[in-house]
């Protein structure tokens, strides 16, 4: 799930809400403006192997796309040594909301709660809040359950975090997923004790299949 491209495709595949845009590599500077005015600025000039802010630009005319691409390829190549970039649409007033996941190797995955990490600078989250307070419930669960599925689809074994945006109409569209478990998970945590209570349930869930296996049933 490290390369943008290839996890935006898995998660389309996986029913998971993905931002309008191009699933493939922009080459040169003529795919940035045809695929660009396709979408319809504003675009986002983003590349697939980058993390951290880096190696992206928003582009509101062809200009600026032109410019993006360059600016963002030399960068993503410097910092990551991948300079593939893609081209999405820009969601304007985007919260940047996170959920987070445990899954185990039975195939077991549940979602806990979010954190909300819209406050950034340069693309750097600065504050995180949980939970946050834009989520209604129902945007909520559907937001826990596509990241489930997406969990699922590609058989992930882990603590891990789920990466949303959610416009202004709470329409929410999957980012990426971030494999690592961070610090931040417990900014989570804090908000209540369904981690604790979600590692004992999958504890127990191996346990109840190992029983199951060792009677027979």
């Amino acid at each position: 799930m490290g390369d943008k491209i290839s996890s935006k495709k898995i998660a389309k595949a996986a029913g998971v809400s993905i931002i309008p845009g191009y699933l493939g590599e922009v080459k040169n500077e003529e795919d940035v403006v045809r695929i660009a005015n396709e979408i319809g600025y504003p675009v986002m000039v983003k590349a697939s192997g980058g993390g951290g802010g880096k190696g992206m630009r928003v582009a509101y005319n062809d200009a600026e796309a032109k410019s993006g691409f360059h600016l963002s390829r030399a960068e993503a190549m410097s910092s990551f040594g991948n300079d593939t970039m893609f081209i999405e649409k820009f969601i304007e007033e985007p919260r940047h909301i996170e959920i987070q996941l445990l899954a185990d190797a039975k195939g077991h995955a549940l979602y806990l709660h979010e954190r909300e990490c819209s406050v950034q600078r340069r693309n750097q989250k600065v504050i995180e809040e949980a939970p946050s307070v834009f989520l209604d419930p129902p945007t909520r669960a559907k937001m826990g359950e596509q990241a489930v599925a997406l969990a699922r689809a590609v058989g992930y074994e882990s603590a891990g975090t789920c990466e949303f945006l959610v416009d202004k109409n709470r329409q929410f569209y999957f980012l990426e997923v971030s494999v690592e478990r961070r610090a931040s998970f417990d900014s989570c945590a804090a908000y209540g004790s369904r981690v604790a209570h979600s590692h004992c349930f999958l504890s127990r869930l191996d346990e109840h299949s190992f029983a199951s296996r060792a009677s027979g049933d």
